[in-house]
């Protein structure tokens, strides 16, 4: 993978796929926090991460540079007929400096763009 190119890893060399995001920010404290969905981890299938060494945190790469995040909390969904089968993962990260902030969103930015995401904003729901 090209260095210019926006990457998201966990262990080094196994570049993971974001298939969302979302952003919020904590009424009480003001901390941004971001909630990035991966369906898959590479890092698990076939045992990588046991051939990887683990970043012990994010690694997110970009022309600007890396950026490494430790999650605040990592949540594993699982599905299929026996309830066994990885259906996804999300990672929780909070940012509470408004210079980190502004990094994560170029980088976000750039990923979108190299990945084919698009931004939109959440509709409330209608339903009662």
């Amino acid at each position: 993978m090209n260095s210019s190119t926006p990457s998201i890893q966990f262990f080094d060399g196994i570049y993971e796929e974001l298939s969302n995001v979302s952003l919020r920010k904590n009424r009480r404290s003001g901390a941004r926090i971001v909630l990035m969905t991966f369906e898959s981890l590479k890092a698990i299938e076939q045992f990588n991460s046991y051939r990887n060494r683990f970043s012990q945190s994010m690694v997110l790469t970009d022309e600007e540079g890396i950026i490494a995040m430790t999650p605040s909390s990592i949540k594993f969904r699982f599905g299929g007929p026996e309830g066994d089968e990885l259906a996804g993962v999300e990672c929780k990260v909070e940012i509470d400096e408004d210079d980190h902030w502004e990094r994560f969103m170029r980088f976000m930015n750039r990923y979108a763009e190299a990945n084919g995401m698009a931004y939109g904003e959440t509709k409330p729901s209608t339903e009662g």
